[in-house]
């Protein structure tokens, strides 16, 4: 992963293979954003009038660049759009200056060093601006045989063939400052690990199945203090976890049930984060059609955001339990799989009639969050892509957050928020729970076709214990990019709601949640 150090050299004497500087789009043009004064004095005072001649605008994204100025000892100036200049007195949005950072990471692809002289008004800036860097340097390389000769190693390559950037220095920052320390040293745990949940979304379905996807959480538990304990296809039918049995019976590559404890002596509260990890869903005997089943090892990417949290938090040291509960299967049709018209046995004890194996991720998390609710924590958050209608509701970069408590709810919102995470609330509407109702079983796994995303939250809402706070978040839309990449978010995996999960571990730890 990209080096992090903070300076407090100036810009012109530094050596380094680019300057980053920012700019804001203003009501007469591009307007050179605070911390690039001494780069723009080179230019003398006319940096923004150089810079419309070559057509930047400052809109948030646009990377522009130019010849340094004679005496500096970068050769390049790399611009960056800021998007709107803020009001006067105000400070700059800590997601403009994230997505910037990451652009500016992303075009200095095979750069060795880049020095920042973006705006930085506190610890807090330093933060986002380090983390915009690291995610946006990130990308998926492991399978091309083209990115080997520049690097062996997984994720760490930019898609094209060239290393990334290996240092970034962010100019303004103060090296001796507790604060600014802890919050590069915050970004870079939170970005590792977000990484590596989007080098597991990236991964091949033929390389992580359940099994594997296991085995990769019991290494890093073992790395990180956490304790780990994983229910194979045996201990499985011995715990009566029918949803998960379920789901896998129709692969030769069995499910299973991670569980990843992190605790802390001074912890006063506890969390459990509960994932959905379907390594592939192909829709069972329910069979995806030809145009929906390509992006389908994706469908993990709950369980990876919950994985990866769990160790960012004992990676901070958060003041707070957290267990990670990941239910993994593969959603494959064969002679033993799941047929429409079954009735599961839940591990709660409840009776499901499956009506369609494409609503696989439903079963998986019932069962997971039945054991977690058993635990008795003080809220259960769980995260899957669950849902396509969620996606048609809001489209492929928000995703939605349904509870059973509205404060809770609103709580959540406000940490995806403060994250950078665009989420909204979402309401569980009574009346459509009576469209899964069943003849046969207790419940059913389809209701009303409309508002299907919501649907799948009452569903879930049945296998949560009385009297736990609870929070679904259905990341269906931005857990995979299929379009281009933007500010620092790559192609393919985004580790969607990992930033979220920690942000909330970090205010249950100060009392600030409820």
């Amino acid at each position: 992963m990209t080096a992090l150090t903070l300076s407090t050299a100036a810009a012109p004497g530094l050596r380094a293979d680019a300057i980053v500087i920012g700019v804001a789009k203003g009501a007469n043009g591009p307007s050179v954003a605070p911390g690039a004064e001494a780069v723009d004095k080179a230019y003398d005072g006319r940096l923004a009038g150089v810079l419309e001649t070559l057509g930047a605008s400052g809109a948030e994204g646009e990377v522009t660049k130019l010849p340094a100025p004679s005496g500096f000892k970068a050769p390049v100036v790399v611009a960056v759009g800021l998007g709107a200049e803020p009001e006067k007195d105000a400070g700059f949005d800590a997601e403009a200056l994230r997505r910037a950072a990451g652009a500016a990471a992303r075009a200095l692809a095979g750069a060795k060093k880049a020095a920042f002289a973006l705006p930085l008004t506190d610890a807090a800036d330093a933060g986002v601006v380090a983390e915009g860097v690291l995610l946006g340097a990130y990308s998926f390389d492991a399978y091309k045989e083209s990115a080997k000769e520049t690097k062996p190693a997984k994720g760490n390559g930019n898609g094209n063939g060239k290393a990334p950037l290996a240092e970034a220095a962010l100019l303004g920052g103060k090296p001796r400052d507790k604060a600014y320390k802890a919050a590069i040293e915050r970004a870079a745990a939170v970005a590792e690990e977000l990484n590596r949940a989007r080098d597991l979304v990236n991964t091949p379905p033929n390389d992580l199945n359940p099994e594997a996807f296991a085995a990769v959480a019991q290494a890093a538990a073992k790395e990180h203090g956490i304790k780990v304990q994983v229910l194979d296809e045996k201990a499985l039918t011995k715990g009566g976890y029918g949803g998960i049995l379920g789901v896998g019976a129709g692969s030769a590559s069995g499910p299973r049930l991670v569980k990843l404890s992190y605790t802390s002596p001074k912890a006063k509260k506890s969390l459990a984060f509960v994932g959905k990890g379907i390594t592939y869903d192909s829709g069972g005997i329910s069979l995806k059609p030809a145009g929906h089943n390509e992006t389908m090892k994706c469908d993990m990417a709950g369980a990876a955001a919950v994985f990866a949290a769990v160790v960012a938090a004992a990676r901070l040291g958060l003041e707070v339990n957290v267990t990670g509960w990941l239910a993994l299967a593969e959603n494959m049709p064969s002679g033993s799989a799941t047929r429409p018209g079954d009735v599961l046995r839940m591990y709660s004890g409840k009776t499901v009639e499956v009506l369609n194996t494409d609503a696989e991720g439903r079963l998986v998390l019932a069962d997971a969050l039945w054991a977690a609710s058993l635990e008795k924590p003080d809220a259960i958050i769980d995260v899957a892509t669950l849902t396509g209608a969620m996606m048609l509701a809001l489209g492929s970069r928000t995703y939605g957050i349904m509870a059973n408590d509205d404060a809770f709810r609103s709580a959540v919102h406000e940490a995806a928020e403060e994250s950078g995470e665009p989420a909204w609330p979402m309401p569980l509407p009574e009346h459509l729970r009576k469209g899964m109702d069943s003849p046969t079983a207790d419940i059913a796994n389809m209701g009303e076709r409309m508002g299907g995303g919501l649907v799948a939250g009452l569903f879930l809402r049945e296998f949560v214990g009385e009297g736990i706070t609870w929070a679904h978040l259905d990341i269906a839309g931005p857990a995979f990019n299929e379009g281009g990449p933007f500010g620092y978010t790559p192609k393919g995996g985004t580790g969607t709601a990992v930033r979220t999960l920690v942000r909330v571990a970090e205010r249950v730890a100060l009392g600030d949640l409820g």
